[in-house]
């Protein structure tokens, strides 16, 4: 079976109609057939920050979206744990010629 990675920026688009990507985010999605999404605590963690200060209803939604994310089982949610942090600290000092975030480091 075929995976692709669903990272912060497409779960963004996904969900916000006004976001410039929306529309190739529902191409992607609706695309996907059988293929298998692969995300991450981290990149979860990330949507729900991105939504935290844009009020109760929009906090409602993501947290419903969340949680359906986390239930659906052609996605594949990888955990949190020390040594992903470790890991991901890493390679965010080792690569400081890039603008990635830590969440970016620990994509998978």
């Amino acid at each position: 079976m075929s995976q692709v990675f669903a990272d912060t920026g497409y779960w963004i688009a996904l969900l916000n109609p006004r976001d410039e990507l929306h529309k190739r985010a529902r191409e992607v999605s609706a695309a996907l057939g059988s293929t298998q999404i692969v995300t991450s605590e981290w990149v979860l963690m990330e949507l729900l920050n991105s939504f935290a200060e844009r009020g109760t209803q929009f906090r409602a939604v993501v947290s419903r979206t969340v949680a359906a994310i986390r239930d659906t089982p052609g996605v594949i949610v990888v955990p949190q744990t020390s040594a992903s942090f470790v890991d991901a600290f890493q390679l965010y000092q080792d690569r400081s010629d890039k603008n990635w975030s830590i969440t970016d480091c620990r994509a998978s």
